[in-house]
This record gives C-alpha cells, structure tokens and sequence, in this order.
C-alpha cells in the first residue's frame, strides 16, 4: 500500500485525474482518494517510484 499527499489535488475533477493516472500506470490497482485530506492511498504491485513520476507529470506531485 503506497499513501501520497497531494497539495494541488483540490476537487472531484483533480481526484478523478489522480485516479486515471493511476490506473494508466496499473490498470489492477486499487486506489482510494480523500480530496478533503489531499491523501490518496494505493494498492498496486507497481513500484513507488513509477506511481510518483506519473503523478508528477499529471500535475499532482506528491508532497515530500
């Protein structure tokens, strides 16, 4: 289970992007998306490190 922080996710529309970005990299993912906490949890066999560079290019990069 990966947990990220996204400061720039902000609403329903930036939450489904985050969620199609993700599916993209992992289509058997399973993610859960909390727009009020900016937190978004995913279950992937993905590595980390793929899951962040996706979001950084949708324009949701995690928080540090």
């Amino acid at each position: 289970m990966h947990e990220f922080h996204l400061p720039d996710m902000t609403c329903g529309h930036c939450a489904s992007t985050v969620n199609l970005t993700l599916k993209l990299v992992d289509p058997a993912c399973e993610v859960s998306v909390d727009v009020a906490s900016r937190k978004v949890q995913v279950s992937s066999r993905e590595d980390r490190a793929a899951l962040v560079e996706a979001l950084t290019e949708s324009g949701y990069p995690p928080a540090a």
